[in-house]
């Protein structure tokens, strides 16, 4: 039974696909932006229905412009779970625009791609990620610089952070850093405890293709997603701090959401997508 469901999965994903990519393509190469910000939010919402992924809100996502939002990074599911709450692109490493499928679908994104190991293109970086704050679009960066195994939360690296600071300046402005907790919480309605974290967790030096088939094989996924308190951002601000006080924001939320504390008068129920 579990891999008819991915099998039907799989077609499903295909056919929503062969409907939105060509009008997400029309949209870019019309530059018609506000339909390529929605377009990949329909994808989404249908993606996590499809896979059995159920999403649950806490909180909500600022409503201030320019807003970067630092977020801790497990799996390659976070890129779905986040972009089926609102529209919103990512600042993904450049090595990600390579890759099969995942790399065609960060395009359409209109994500963000930055060499995070090469000093010396930081500042292109600050410009094309102030281009985006500019226009209105809300980033996420998954601050960690890789994912983990879903256990705990890995320190942040400054070195982006510091180029949304100068991204501010280059902005014209301040703007706002967002910390956002992603934690996988139950597998088929059961708590995931440390065993199966790591296993649902892509990580590593993992392979793509048996972990997706995993995840389509398997069943309903809850998720929590957690918004934390916004963090003013000014031009000359130290990037240390702020990104400290995100780590520790991120951590806080993600303890709470594995301890089961958010749920207790926090969950937004009419944020949550249950699946087909």
């Amino acid at each position: 039974m579990s891999t008819l469901r991915a099998v039907i999965a799989i077609a499903a994903l295909g056919a929503v696909s062969l409907v939105l990519i060509p009008c997400q393509l029309l949209a870019l190469g019309v530059r018609w932006r506000a339909a390529a910000r929605v377009l990949p939010l329909w994808w989404h919402k249908a993606a996590t229905r499809i896979t059995g992924v159920r999403v649950h809100r806490h909180g909500t996502l600022s409503a201030a412009r320019p807003l970067l939002v630092t977020a801790n990074h497990v799996s390659w599911l976070d890129i779905t779970v986040l972009g089926s709450i609102v529209p919103l692109s990512f600042i993904a490493k450049s090595e990600v625009a390579t890759w099969p499928v995942f790399g065609v679908f960060a395009k359409l994104q209109r994500s963000v791609f930055v060499e995070r190991d090469r000093r010396a293109r930081t500042g292109d970086v600050a410009s094309r990620i102030a281009a985006r704050l500019a226009e209105g679009d809300v980033l996420v960066l998954f601050a960690e610089g890789t994912s983990s195994n879903g256990t705990h939360v890995l320190p942040f690296r400054t070195a982006l952070v510091g180029a949304g600071a100068r991204a501010v300046a280059a902005a014209g402005g301040d703007a706002t850093i967002q910390p956002l907790a992603i934690n996988y919480t139950q597998l088929d309605g059961l708590p995931i405890g440390r065993f199966h974290k790591p296993r649902l967790a892509w990580y590593g030096d993992m392979d793509m293709a048996p972990h997706l088939w995993w995840v389509l094989r398997h069943g309903v996924i809850d998720v929590d997603v957690a918004f934390g308190e916004p963090l003013a951002l000014a031009d000359g601000a130290d990037r240390k701090r702020v990104a400290g006080a995100a780590e520790a924001a991120v951590r806080r939320m993600v303890g709470e959401a594995t301890a089961g504390r958010l749920t207790r008068g926090a969950r937004d129920p009419a944020a949550a997508h249950e699946p087909a």
